[in-house]
């Protein structure tokens, strides 16, 4: 089983910077499909970003494109999501999660019923 571990969450102003970190262990992470996903306070879980096996491959979510960079370093088994210009709305924890098996559609799976694994979540604020 495939264990999932975000950091990088922390409080920041709006206009600012963070880098989430979700190292695997266990599994063979270089095959996983890898997304981040979200949830604020009274909203349901929402894709943010994803990224096939080889990084050939990401998709991200409208409100977000532009402004965050989702990247992988298989030799680590570490997925991560760069943000920035972040607003109070992406306040929000954060989940890394993992899809273990083929994926044919031609961007990556942005429903978290594709997933397979999910990490604990890491908390991101951003204030006024």
């Amino acid at each position: 089983q495939v264990q999932l571990v975000e950091s990088g969450g922390g409080w920041v102003q709006t206009g600012g910077s963070l880098r989430l970190s979700c190292e695997a262990f266990r599994g063979t992470f270089s095959t996983y499909y890898m997304g981040w996903f979200r949830q604020a306070p009274g909203k349901e879980r929402e894709f943010v970003a994803t990224i096939s096996w080889r990084a050939g491959v990401t998709n991200s979510a409208d409100s977000v494109a532009g402004r965050f960079t989702i990247s992988r370093d298989n030799p680590r088994n570490t997925l991560y999501l760069d943000m920035t210009s972040l607003k109070p709305e992406d306040t929000a924890v954060y989940y890394c999660a993992a899809r273990d098996g083929f994926w044919s559609g031609s961007s990556g799976p942005s429903n978290e019923k594709d997933y397979h694994y999910w990490g604990q979540g890491t908390q991101v604020t951003v204030s006024l």
